[in-house]
């Protein structure tokens, strides 16, 4: 699908709910441009939890969430430095003895929610269900990872967690929650499928009945929702438009064209979205209303 590319700021506001710093390597200086490119006007930053070796970070292998993201302080000092166009997240290995301390002292330091939540364990383990306590004691959003057999596994039975947490709003992103708006599914191994959709897929159901589950439209996989049958994605984006929210999650300088998937995104949220009220909710007013910028 041809996609128009235009790389000047954006005359409406768009709130990007999902970015890092040092994605890959990248600049600070590189990442600010990125962002002004992609038209977004408002950021929040999702840093890394404390580098350790255990089974819950792959032994290491998914330290910086596996993207050499850095950590608490740089997100916070960042955003400080920044105020009105940045906000930042506090995040941790759930894990770890001192998990709970580490995040309120970001949320006590002004953090908006908690997360990105990208490590490997059971999405309704003990260890989750320690982060949701937080987020359930101090009223903020998690955004989680949902990745077959590497990050918050098992997702098939997080229903269970919807019920036991309903003051908690959860934001799912990443390969496994978007291969599951299809309920033709039959592979959970195949974390990009490009066949058509057949709706009423897992994730397509909880967003559906359940008020504390929202969808982030990050990365390719969010991307490849709305692509992979652009007339469900069209339906998709009408049926869910009060609970999906855009985010970006790309680790190119540029911030446009086809290297780009957040302003690929943004095209496609815009051509897909039935009515401008729609695309203004995804692009803008949900985030506003959920983290009350």
């Amino acid at each position: 699908m041809a996609l128009n590319y235009n790389h000047k700021r954006m005359s409406e506001p768009i709130i990007d709910i999902h970015q890092h710093l040092n994605y890959a390597d990248r600049s600070d200086a590189d990442f600010l441009r990125h962002q002004l490119h992609m038209g977004v006007t408002q950021t929040i930053l999702l840093p890394a939890g404390t580098p350790v070796e255990r089974p819950s970070t792959h032994m290491g292998k998914s330290n910086g969430l596996a993207a050499k993201i850095s950590g608490n302080d740089p997100a916070c000092v960042f955003a400080h430095n920044h105020p009105v166009n940045y906000f930042f997240f506090a995040n941790e290995v759930p894990d770890l003895p001192n998990a709970r301390q580490e995040i309120e002292k970001g949320l006590k330091r002004g953090a908006i929610g908690i997360g990105e939540q990208k490590f490997g364990v059971d999405c309704d383990s003990q260890w989750m269900q320690g982060i949701f306590e937080i987020a359930q004691d101090y009223q903020v959003p998690v955004l989680m990872h949902i990745q077959h057999n590497m990050y918050n596994t098992n997702f098939l039975r997080f229903e269970s967690m919807l019920k036991k947490y309903p003051k908690v709003n959860f934001i799912g992103h990443a390969q496994t929650f978007w291969a599951n708006i299809d309920a033709g599914i039959t592979d959970q191994t195949n974390l990009y499928p490009k066949t058509p959709v057949k709706a009423g897929g897992f994730t397509d159901r909880i967003l559906s009945d359940y008020p504390n589950m929202f969808g982030d439209l990050s990365a390719g996989s969010g991307l490849n929702s709305l692509q992979r049958d652009p007339q469900h994605g069209r339906d998709f984006l009408k049926r869910h438009q009060d609970k999906l929210i855009f985010g970006s999650d790309c680790d190119d300088r540029s911030g446009f064209g086809p290297v780009c998937s957040g302003s690929d995104a943004i095209i496609m949220i815009k051509r897909l979205s039935a009515t401008k009220e729609i695309e203004r909710k995804i692009l803008y007013e949900n985030a506003k209303r959920m983290f009350r910028i």
